[in-house]
C-alpha cells in the first residue's frame, strides 16, 4: 500500500508538470522589442540641425537595437517645438514614440504660457547635442563684426529683423539678451525651423539669422550667403575656430541649445534599459561622430541622470531669467 502511494503522488507530480509544460508551449511567444517600428519625432521643420541629426543617427539606433529595428522620422513643426513635444508627451509609453527634445523650448514655453507637457513628463534617453548659439548676416551686408551691428541697430530702431526657431527658443532668448547688452531694439521673425530661417535669410527676407553655430556653419558650408558674426560660447568653437566669441567682442552672452533624446513617461524599464544602451551606443559609434563631424553637429552625451541634473538647472536658469526678461509676445 505504502509503495502504491508513492506511485500515485509521483504520477501526480508528473501529471502535473506535464500540463504546466503543456500550457507554456500553448501560450504565445513574447515578441522581443521592437516588434515594429518606431516613430522619431522632431519638433521642427525638415533641414534643421536636430531634422538632420535625427535622419542621420536612426540608422544607428537601428542597427544597436537589433531585431530588425526600424525608426520612422516624423516632423511635427509649430509654436516653437510644443505641438511635437506634447506629441511625444501624450504617446502611449511603449518604446514605440521616442523624439528629440530641444532645449531652452523644452523649458521656456510651459515657462511662458499653459502647455500640454513639462519636461518631467519624459522619460530621458540622453542627451546627444550642445549647440551654441550664433548670429548671421546675408554675405551682401556691410555689417561684419557685432559692433557693427549694435551701431545699426541704434540708428535704425526696429529695421534689424531678427529670424529664429520661435518665441523662448534659445535663438529668440539670445536675441533678447543682445539688445539688452546694446540698448537697441530688434525685430522678431519666428519661423517653424532652422531649415526656414535658412532660407529667409539667404533670400533677404530678414536681416539677420539667430542660429545654432553647428547649424550656421553647415548651410554656409553649403554655399549659403551667410556671414557669421561671433559664436555664444566661453571659448571659440571647434566647429568655428576663427570666429570669436560675443565675450572677446564685448558682450558677456552664452546661450546654446541641447538636443537630447526622451519618450513618454513610464516606459517598461526593459525598453527604456535597451533604448538608453542603443542610443548611447550610437554617439559612440566611430561612424556616426565622423557624421557629425561632417554635419558640424557638436556632440555631448549626456546619460539620463546627468541629462535631467542639466535640465533641473537650466528651468531654474530659464525661470530667473523670465522673471528679469520675459520673453511673451503678444
Amino acid at each position: 500500500m505504502q509503495l502504491q502511494h508513492k506511485l500515485k503522488r509521483k504520477l501526480a507530480v508528473l501529471a502535473a508538470a506535464g500540463a504546466a509544460l503543456a500550457t507554456l508551449l500553448a501560450a504565445p511567444a513574447r515578441a522581443e522589442y521592437p516588434e515594429h517600428p518606431i516613430n522619431l519625432i522632431v519638433s521642427y521643420g525638415p533641414g534643421g540641425g536636430t531634422d538632420l541629426t535625427a535622419r542621420a543617427l536612426a540608422p544607428f539606433i537601428e542597427k544597436y537595437l537589433g531585431n530588425g529595428a526600424r525608426i520612422v522620422v516624423l516632423n511635427r513643426p509649430g509654436a516653437g517645438g510644443a505641438i511635437g513635444f506634447a506629441e511625444i508627451a501624450r504617446a502611449k509609453p511603449d518604446g514605440y514614440t521616442i523624439g528629440f527634445l530641444n532645449t531652452p523650448n523644452l523649458i521656456t514655453i510651459p515657462i511662458e504660457r499653459k502647455a500640454q507637457y513639462h519636461w518631467t513628463d519624459f522619460d530621458l534617453i540622453g542627451n546627444l547635442i550642445d549647440d551654441p548659439d550664433s548670429f548671421a548676416v546675408n554675405t551682401s551686408s556691410n555689417i561684419k563684426t557685432l559692433a557693427d551691428l549694435a551701431a545699426y541697430a541704434k540708428a535704425n530702431p526696429g529695421k534689424v529683423t531678427v529670424g529664429t526657431t520661435g518665441i523662448g527658443s534659445d535663438d529668440h532668448l539670445a536675441m533678447l539678451l543682445f539688445e539688452k547688452s546694446t540698448g537697441t531694439k530688434m525685430t522678431h521673425v519666428p519661423y517653424k525651423g532652422a531649415g526656414e530661417v535658412r532660407s529667409a535669410i539667404s533670400s533677404g527676407e530678414i536681416f539677420m539669422a539667430a542660429m545654432n553655430i553647428g547649424e550656421a556653419w553647415a548651410y554656409i558650408q553649403a554655399g549659403s550667403p551667410m556671414r557669421d558674426l561671433g559664436v555664444m560660447s566661453q571659448e571659440r568653437s571647434d566647429i568655428a575656430p576663427d570666429l570669436p566669441t560675443f565675450k572677446e567682442q564685448g558682450h558677456d552672452i552664452t546661450m546654446s541649445s541641447l538636443r537630447g533624446i526622451g519618450a513618454p513617461k513610464g516606459l517598461p524599464p526593459e525598453i527604456k534599459d535597451k533604448l538608453v544602451k542603443a542610443v548611447r551606443q550610437a554617439v559612440e559609434d566611430p561612424e556616426f561622430r565622423a557624421k557629425a563631424k561632417s554635419m558640424y553637429a557638436p556632440l555631448r552625451y549626456l546619460a539620463p541622470a546627468e541629462y535631467q541634473a542639466e535640465l533641473q538647472a537650466n528651468e531654474t536658469l530659464f525661470r530667473d531669467f523670465w522673471k528679469a526678461t520675459p520673453w511673451a509676445e503678444h
